[in-house]
């Protein structure tokens, strides 16, 4: 395939193995500004995207989601990088603009050779106070929601082969 966009929707994987390596500020920073080319909902770029580095962070907001889904072990599979994104509560396309910002991210990620996992349970997590904590320290305005995360790091090994396409998963209606 010479399309280069193509190529990279065909092979992303979600990586659930990192090195411990922290991202360049670089990579980072491709990831992000990625993310913020996005479409939303008429151009209104409401949603926040916020990266966490820092361990002690990155440990409470683990441990929150760990206790959502009922497990012990790292939700975010060691990644050495968090990102999350919110949208305002009362944005109408607030869970859509928020999706396509995150799989955004995902692609530019793979693209320069990053590994990333969606976290799902962010939703839920905004209504502990320690992320309503966080979420202040971080600047963040009152009224948001939850969208998703995102483990983001250098892979630590090759994805698993991806699946083939189902039959019949998409139709032409002419």
């Amino acid at each position: 395939m010479d399309n280069e966009v193509l190529k990279n929707i065909k092979e992303r994987r979600s990586v659930r193995r990192f090195k411990q390596e922290q991202l360049s500020d670089e990579d980072l920073r491709t990831v992000l500004e990625a993310g913020t080319w996005a479409p939303t909902g008429m151009g209104t770029q409401a949603p926040f995207i916020v990266a966490i580095q820092d361990e002690a962070q990155k440990t409470t907001l683990s441990k929150i989601n760990a206790v959502i889904m009922g497990t012990k072990s790292d939700p975010f599979y060691g990644a050495p990088t968090q990102i999350y994104v919110f949208a305002p509560n009362d944005n109408a396309n607030n869970v859509k603009d928020g999706s396509l910002i995150l799989g955004t991210m995902m692609l530019a990620a793979h693209s320069i050779g990053l590994g990333s996992c969606w976290i799902n349970r962010v939703d839920k997590m905004v209504a502990y106070p320690e992320m309503q904590q966080l979420m202040k320290a971080w600047g963040l305005p009152d009224g948001l929601m939850g969208v998703g995360s995102l483990a983001i790091g250098y892979p630590d090994g090759t994805p698993h082969a991806p699946k083939p396409r189902k039959e019949g998963y998409f139709r032409v209606i002419k």
